[in-house]
């Protein structure tokens, strides 16, 4: 099972940190990732991290902004937002591929849990 929070009102320009807390004892066999579902749109990939954080893959729009640290210890994986811009706005999820998946990260489809999204907006 896996929770996101984190998420809320920001001014264009801030920074804001989701968390995904993961509940189970297996959370460091699991590549995770973080979607995004803008209103009107579909959901799409924001950001990956390997199992071990040997990895990570970034969409286009959130290189350089994003990053995705992840705390086995803790069975966390964050999502740090910096520069956040209005485009930036969406329901926000977690979700977490099994490390033998050996597809493509960008598609929902290799992701077998997904937490229930937490909503970020950004303010221009």
């Amino acid at each position: 099972q896996l929770q996101a929070y984190g998420g809320g009102l920001v001014q264009a320009g801030g920074s804001l940190r989701l968390s995904c807390a993961a509940s189970g004892r297996t959370f460091s066999s699991y590549n995770m990732g973080w979607f995004r579902q803008a209103p009107g749109k579909e959901r799409e990939f924001v950001a990956v991290i390997g199992w071990s954080g040997g990895f990570t893959n970034f969409a286009d729009s959130v290189k350089g902004r994003f990053t995705i640290p992840r705390d086995n210890s803790k069975n966390t994986v964050y999502l740090q937002m910096n520069s956040l811009k209005p485009e930036d706005t969406a329901v926000y999820y977690c979700a977490a591929a099994p490390k033998t998946y050996s597809g493509s990260y960008y598609g929902a489809s290799g992701y077998d849990y997904w937490g229930q999204g937490t909503l970020v907006t950004v303010s221009s």
